[in-house]
């Protein structure tokens, strides 16, 4: 875990690399444990870990150029602080736009939150998603995600619809939010 000073940070904020894998499955599975771990069984938690976050699934996805990745780091540290991943040409029926593009995944590590790394991975996609001609950018939730939801919701999404979310042998709900991309 990185140590983070309880203040605002600038973070540096890149395109990942396909060198990038192993800091990213660490990253991915550390934030993603710390964010739903104690809501869920240690079964369905080491299930899905497991599948999404493995090094391979990590360097599939970075050598997929339907999937964009972005890496905050605090100042000229290592290793990343938080990641953004965006992936196109998938697109739930309640989502509207004529480019929409999904925010898969936005996390922080535990010690950099509250600090604006989170807002400045939101901006960052925000201004390559617009660069890239998308118009709308939208994301799934999960519903007893209470920060997450309110952190949407101060960025402009609102709620479109719902999907099932597999977390290991667990169906959840998560909630569709979506809102405008300006180009």
């Amino acid at each position: 875990m990185v140590a983070i000073a309880r203040m605002h940070v600038i973070p540096r904020i890149r395109a990942a690399l396909p060198t990038d894998d192993g800091a990213l499955a660490a990253l991915g599975a550390r934030t993603f444990r710390a964010t739903f771990g104690a809501q869920n069984t240690t079964q369905d938690m080491d299930a899905y870990v497991r599948a999404a976050f493995a090094r391979e699934q990590m360097a599939a996805e970075l050598a997929d150029p339907d999937n964009h990745y972005l890496l905050a780091f605090a100042a000229d540290a290592e290793p990343p602080i938080g990641y953004a991943k965006w992936r196109v040409g998938v697109i739930e029926p309640a989502v509207r736009g004529r480019r929409p593009v999904e925010l898969q995944r936005l996390y922080v590590d535990p010690a950099a939150i509250g600090c604006g790394v989170g807002a400045a991975l939101m901006r960052a996609c925000l201004t390559a998603t617009a660069a890239g001609g998308h118009d709308t950018l939208w994301l799934g939730v999960w519903e007893r995600n209470a920060r997450a939801l309110a952190f949407y919701r101060r960025w402009g999404f609102a709620e479109v619809g719902e999907h099932v979310f597999r977390l290991g042998n667990d169906d959840q709900r998560d909630i569709l939010m979506q809102r405008a991309v300006a180009g």
